[in-house]
């Protein structure tokens, strides 16, 4: 493909598909009082609870910044627990309280959901290829040239 052609590049394709589900999340999470980076924050720690915050940044793709705002709201609602002195170092483990645990479970449901709407075009082995296409991308992406 040249540069003249008009058709969409796979990066446009990408960021394109990334935008529509950004959006649909965005829409099924409002009704649970989350944010997307808030709900993609409370799925790592249900995976492994007592991440510190720059672990969570990083496996959420915001700056520490970023989520340190996360952390505080989801403190203040109830979802995570810190706590008040890190029991080594500096980092604060974080966990999902029983209501975020909860919280977590509701938001989850709409998420897959969102995800099999997303996929229906693919039979199981089309999306484990998928996968593996777009890991490589990562991969090849994250390597210096």
């Amino acid at each position: 493909m040249t540069h003249d052609d008009a058709a969409p590049t796979i990066g446009y394709q990408l960021k394109r598909v990334q935008t529509a589900l950004r959006a649909a999340m965005d829409a099924a999470l409002r009704a649970h009082g989350l944010t997307t980076p808030q709900y993609a924050c409370m799925e790592l720690l249900g995976r492994r609870p007592e991440l510190s915050n720059a672990e969570l940044a990083r496996g959420t793709f915001v700056t520490r910044q970023s989520m340190n705002v996360v952390l505080h709201n989801l403190e203040e609602a109830g979802l995570v627990s810190r706590p008040a002195s890190a029991p080594s170092g500096r980092a604060l483990p974080t966990r999902l309280t029983e209501a975020g645990e909860r919280a977590l479970e509701a938001a989850r449901a709409d998420v897959l959901a969102i995800e099999r709407r997303m996929t229906a075009g693919l039979d199981q082995a089309q999306a484990q290829v998928l996968l593996r296409q777009l890991d490589a991308m990562a991969e090849a992406l994250s390597r210096p040239e």
